[in-house]
């Protein structure tokens, strides 16, 4: 599985980085995590508006930090 997180590198990019990893690890699933800083990348994804997660290159949400438990609920998702 891969996860990126799409941002400038914001305290909020690197706070749903640290909710991502926790979230993987407590539900013991491998994934490989990617920050995508280039703008012109994020545009590619449609993403108006970071951070934004985008799990196996499918954009999940942009525009805000979403907690541990969201986030688990679209790894469980997604591993299935």
């Amino acid at each position: 599985m891969i996860v990126k997180i799409l941002g400038g590198g914001c305290a909020n990019c690197k706070k749903l980085m640290e909710n991502a990893k926790k979230a993987a690890e407590e539900l013991g699933i491998s994934a490989q995590f990617e920050e995508v800083k280039d703008y012109e990348k994020i545009l590619g994804y449609g993403v108006m508006r970071t951070p934004a997660l985008v799990v196996n290159e499918k954009v999940m949400f942009s525009g805000r930090v979403a907690g541990v438990e969201e986030i688990k609920k679209i790894l469980k998702k997604e591993n299935a």
